[in-house]
Parts: structure tokens; sequence; C-alpha cells
């Protein structure tokens, strides 16, 4: 493939996760606030994400066997059809909202994002030189990074939307509109990207080699690590303990993913060697460390701040919380940043979305587990529970970094 095929075709791609990463984040938001406007509790909510999160790991590891079988052109086309028939499942009368439609219809919408992004973040090994590890660091943190922060305009649109025209309407429009997408895509999209030359096996699902294996296990703790206070519990104490409105806490998420989203695209720049080299595992292991660190003295510095029940408190309490979370996101998505780089380094080159898979697999594990302990511990506990928890996953983290092999040229 030249040059400037690769580029049209790595833009296509980065525009259907875009458009993709835009409904995905506003319908998140949307189901959490709805809901909770209607009088679901913590633990509810986070069961209308059970099925989105089961069927994300489900998915992440037939996917990439798929995305090896049959292009994955057609698994960004499927995942994109499938998050149009979602939303459309959503845009029912209100009254047939059931639980079990809700849990339907984020079954369909996990689907559909894990296919989308197992599709693109394997896309681009495909369209990057294998001898180009610097410029596949690069590209992989400006695919992921503008997808977090588009995701953050996607919760904020999700609240806007929620407050302006209500959910039922939200929910068409963004259907229209990625149906539209999913069209140019179908008629743009290069057909054979990223077909293995040797059909894989499906007993091939589960990755043989070592340092994949290592890498996916911390990936799992990493994300329920984040998830655990993330998902439900933030969200529900911004607005019940500290009085916010949808706005406000629609935009405090969005701007917090965004800024996430910023921090991981210019990850390459932090991490940059003297010899200029990419990082390893080593600096792995280091961000794992500090992120363990700053984690547990937020969720020792909330428990101090709430200890006092006044005006002054609840001032403490929001600027502790804040400030903590800013230094938190910028972290995290570091880490994030450079797993995301590792995992496409050490994945095979025939058939590069098979490791993948398996490791947004483990992914999506995480965030399983993060997103029930997220409404069961708030619920329990409250928020600085979440955060000791959270504190102790990434401990976990840390420890299983140490196996990590310390330079990137290993497969």
């Amino acid at each position: 493939m030249n040059q400037s095929s690769a580029i049209k075709q790595y833009a296509l791609v980065t525009g259907n996760y875009w458009a993709f990463t835009l409904t995905d984040g506003a319908l998140r938001m949307l189901v959490v606030l709805h809901f909770h406007q209607l009088g679901y509790s913590p633990l509810q909510i986070a069961g209308l994400f059970l099925f989105y999160e089961i069927f994300g790991v489900v998915t992440n590891l037939v996917g990439g066997y798929l995305g090896a079988r049959i292009g994955l052109n057609r698994t960004m086309n499927i995942g994109l059809a499938l998050q149009v028939m979602a939303l459309a499942l959503l845009a029912v009368p209100s009254q047939w909202l059931t639980v079990p439609l809700v849990m339907g219809a984020q079954a369909l919408s996990g689907i559909a994002k894990d296919l989308n992004k197992m599709s693109a973040k394997s896309a681009i090994k495909q369209l990057v030189p294998g001898d180009q590890q610097g410029a596949l660091f690069k590209w992989i943190a400006l695919l992921t990074g503008s997808k977090n922060a588009l995701k953050g305009v996607g919760f904020f649109l999700g609240g806007a939307l929620l407050a302006a025209v209500g959910f039922n309407t939200a929910v068409i429009l963004m259907a229209a509109v990625l149906a539209l997408v999913w069209l140019m895509s179908v008629i743009l999209l290069q057909q054979d990207l990223g077909k293995a030359k040797n059909k894989p096996k499906f007993n091939e699902l589960f990755s043989k080699s070592r340092a994949i294996n290592i890498l996916s296990a911390a990936r799992l703790f990493l994300f329920g690590a984040r998830d655990i206070w993330f998902v439900v519990a933030l969200p529900v104490f911004l607005s019940s303990q500290l009085q916010w409105d949808f706005w406000q806490t629609g935009g405090f998420l969005a701007s917090w993913v965004i800024g996430y989203g910023i921090v991981q695209s210019i990850a390459p720049m932090v991490l940059r060697t003297k010899t200029g080299a990419a990082p390893g595992g080593g600096a792995a292991l280091l961000w794992a460390i500090l992120l363990a660190l700053v984690t547990a003295f937020l969720a020792l510095a909330l428990s101090y701040a709430g200890s006092s029940n006044n005006l002054l408190s609840n001032l403490s309490v929001t600027s502790v919380l804040i400030s903590g979370l800013i230094v938190f996101g910028i972290v995290f998505a570091i880490n994030s940043s450079l797993h995301s780089y590792l995992i496409v380094s050490y994945a095979k080159d025939d058939g590069v979305s098979l490791d993948v898979g398996f490791y947004y697999m483990a992914n999506a594990l995480g965030r399983l587990l993060g997103t029930l302990l997220s409404g069961w511990v708030y619920q329990a506990a409250g928020l600085a529970a979440c955060l000791w928890i959270s504190a102790a996953f990434l401990l976990l983290v840390s420890c299983i970094s140490v196996f990590l092999p310390k330079s990137h040229n290993h497969h």
C-alpha cells in the first residue's frame, strides 16, 4: 500500500472511530443521568451497563479472530451498524424503556464499541512499517488520545441533549448521523485490511505470548482501578452529595475525559527517551507505581476532608476531589497510552487483531469488574472506599508490571 492511500485509510478508520466514540460517550451519559432521574439506585444503574461490559469481553476475543479472518474493514462496518441498531432500539416511547430492553441495547452497543476499537487499533499496525516503533507510538497515542477527548465531548453532548431535547429525540438524532457514517464507510474502506494470510484457527484465540499475557493482566487491574470510582460512583456522588445538576456533572466529566485524551495524545513527548527509542516495560512499571501513590493519597485526603460534616467540609471535599482527579487523570492517561502502544508493538504482524483482541478482552474484563464494584461499593461504603480499592488494584498492576520485558523488540 503506498503512503498516500495508507494515510487515506488511516483518516477513514479514525473518522469512523471518532463518530462512533461521540455517540458512545453521549449514550453512556444519557443512560446514567436519565435513569438516575427516574429514581434508579447506583447499583441498578451499574446493572444497566452489565451486558455492555460482558459482551465487550466476548467481542474482543471473537472480534480479533473475525478481524483476522474476514478483514478489519468488515468488523469495523459491522460495529457501526450494530451501534445504529442499539440507538434505534432505545428510541421507543419511554413507557417501553424496560430494564431488559436497555440492557439488550447496551449489549449491542458493547459489541459495536469493541469491534470498532479493535479494528481501529489493529488497522494502524497494518499501516505503519514494523521498523518505525517511534512512529507507531505516536499514531497509536494520537488515535487513543483523540478518541478519549471525543468521548468527553460525547459525555457533554449527552448531558446537553438530555437537557435540551430529552432522551428520545437525542437517541434518534444520534442514530441518523451514525447511519450516514456507516454508509460512507461501507463504500470507502479498503476491502482486505488486516486479513491474516494464514487463516487463524479458533484455538488460537488465547495469546501464546508471555509478554502479551503479562500486559493483559496489568491492563485488567488498571482499568478496573479507574472504573470502580468513575463509572457510577463519581456521577452519582456529584449529583447527590455535591448537588450538581446535569450540566455541571456532564460538563466536569466531559472536561476530565477531554483533558485525559489530550495527555494521552502527547504521551510520546512526555516519555521521550534520550536515545529516541520507544519506551518498554520499565516505563510501564514506573508509571503504575506513581498512579498507585496518587490514588492512595486522594483516598486519604477525601476520607479526611469528608470527616467533619459542615459547609467548609463540603467545599474542601469538592476541591480535594477535583484537584485529585486532575492529577489522577494525567498519570492514568500516560499509563494507558503506554499500554496501548506496547500491545500493538508486542503483537504479531500477521493477524495482529488476534493479539489486540485478546488484550482488549482483559481490558473489558477489568471494566466489567470495575463497573460492578462501582455501584456496589459506592452504595455500601461511599466514594472514598471506591478509591481505596482502586489504589489496591494499582498496587497489583505495579507487581504484575515487574515481569514485563524491558525492551520493546520482544515478540
